[in-house]
């Protein structure tokens, strides 16, 4: 799937000018994260033909051990990570840029179990000024710092 999303993205963004690395056009980035993609999907597919269906056996012999087995589904961290990316898509023009990144980060730290209130909020508050850093000053994007739903 990797391979074929990837593909396809490489190959529609070959329709719009790609530029220069300097004067990056409009097909550039699309290029590099399909070919990524697709590169990722290749080694996936290497490393399953490569890597063993077996854990290895415990003994020292050369013998192979059990199968491999997948684990039950960890909701928290999967419920938490995939609420913090919805958060995220649904919140953003209506709260900012400050109030968004920082309840992403709270709701995606919350994935850990045991996570305490500072171990949530501290890296939500540097997460939050950090991306006004990049996005506001250093790259001059034009994002709502304060959203809608608050006056902004």
């Amino acid at each position: 799937m990797f391979i074929l999303i990837g593909g396809a993205f490489a190959v529609g963004a070959l329709t719009y000018d790609l530029g220069t690395l300097l004067q990056m056009g409009p097909g550039y980035v699309p290029l590099l994260v399909g070919l990524l993609l697709a590169a990722l999907g290749a080694g996936i597919v290497v490393k399953a033909f490569v890597a063993p269906d077996r854990l290895p056996a415990t003994d020292g012999t050369t013998d192979h051990g059990p199968p491999l087995q997948f684990g039950r589904i960890r909701w928290r961290p999967t419920l938490f990570i995939f609420g913090a990316l919805f958060f995220f898509a649904f919140t953003f023009e209506g709260l900012g840029l400050f109030l968004t990144v920082f309840g992403t980060s709270v709701l995606a730290s919350y994935a850990r179990t045991g996570t305490t209130l500072r171990q949530a909020v501290l890296p939500g508050l540097g997460l939050s000024v950090g991306s006004w850093v990049i996005f506001v000053l250093a790259l001059q994007q034009r994002l709502p710092l304060v959203g809608e739903w608050l006056g902004g």
